[in-house]
Formats: structure tokens, C-alpha cells, sequence
């Protein structure tokens, strides 16, 4: 599946995309702030592409321009996710190449997972979090109209080895349809 929002094409990743992934993942002021270290090579971003971006809800965050992967959007469905264990709610993820950031581009994105979300996969609840610190993803959810749920002291972040303060939030179906 494929989606085409005013200035961006949200489409599944490929094997190909590795190097434009490794160009914005390398960057240690991407990955970190989200809970993943950044890339070290074309390989390792090759192999997340294979078994990280491979749900069956994750897209390649692409400029309409040239269709070249700068960032990557999710629903993680139940069983991709620690948020929920209902069948009827999923979990927003996002990050996308530093260069674009403040350029209103994972909003635009945003809302179109979300209505897909509510409108397609006829989700009632969609989380979505964000780690202490990590302003620009705190400001996307207020944005898309996330309300705040709760706060976690010590959330596990495996991949850093470390344990930070997690953020959590949602949106109903019913908020999204009265804001829509």
C-alpha cells in the first residue's frame, strides 16, 4: 500500500533504500533521541530494511519530489508493540533525516497514518510516546491531537542499554473524528 499526501509519498521500504536510510540513520542526532543507535554502515541498514521495517504497517517517508526515503512512519499493530494487547489499537512510531526537521513533514505524515489507522484498519485507540527530552516528537503529537495518558519512570530502552523516562499518549477514534 501506498499513500500520497500533499508534498509526500508514504510507501513500503525496499532493500534499495538502504543507502538513503544509511545517509539520515548514521546521524547521531536521529536515532538516539528515538532509542536506537545510530547506523554504522549500508549493511546494518540494509538489515534493519529486512527485519525492523518489515511490519506489515511501515512506511518509507519520501519527498513526491524523487521518492527517496528520509525518514520512516508506523502502526505497530498488536504484537509489534508493548503499548497495547488489543487487536483495536496500535502504536504511532516515526523519526525522520535531520535535515528536515522543522519542515512539518512527520505531521503531514502523521495524519495520514492516523486516518488510516481509524479509517481502514477501523483502529479505536492509537498510542503514541516520546522519551523525556525528545521535544520535537512531544510538539508532532500535540500537533496531530495526542492527549496525554501517562508517565513512566523507568522505560527499558534495550537498544541504548539504558533506562529513561517515557512519555505516553493517544488519540480515540472519537477525539480524531470531532478534531477531523
Amino acid at each position: 500500500m501506498e499513500f500520497i499526501t500533499e508534498r509526500l509519498i508514504l510507501r513500503p521500504w525496499k532493500e534499495t533504500d538502504a543507502e538513503s536510510l544509511f545517509k539520515y540513520a548514521k546521524d547521531p542526532a536521529v536515532g538516539p533521541i528515538a532509542g536506537w543507535p545510530p547506523h554504522k554502515s549500508i549493511d546494518e541498514s540494509r538489515e534493519v530494511i529486512k527485519n525492523v521495517f518489515c511490519g506489515p504497517e511501515c512506511y518509507a517517508v519520501c519527498l513526491r519530489t524523487d521518492n527517496i526515503a528520509i525518514g520512516c512512519i508506523e502502526l505497530k499493530l498488536n504484537g509489534s508493540t508493548d503499548m497495547t494487547k488489543r487487536d483495536d489499537e496500535c502504536e504511532l512510531g516515526y523519526w525522520i533525516g535531520k535535515e528536515f526537521w522543522g519542515q512539518e513533514l512527520i505531521p503531514e505524515a502523521a495524519r495520514e497514518l492516523i486516518r488510516h489507522g481509524f479509517e481502514d484498519l477501523n483502529m479505536n485507540v492509537i498510542w503514541c510516546g516520546y522519551y523525556e527530552g525528545n521535544t520535537k516528537s512531544k510538539r508532532v503529537q500535540e500537533k496531530v491531537g495526542f492527549v496525554y495518558h501517562h508517565t513512566c519512570k523507568e522505560v527499558a530502552v534495550p537498544l541504548m542499554g539504558e533506562t529513561r523516562i517515557g512519555h505516553t499518549n493517544y488519540m480515540t477514534k472519537e477525539q480524531w473524528l470531532a478534531n477531523k
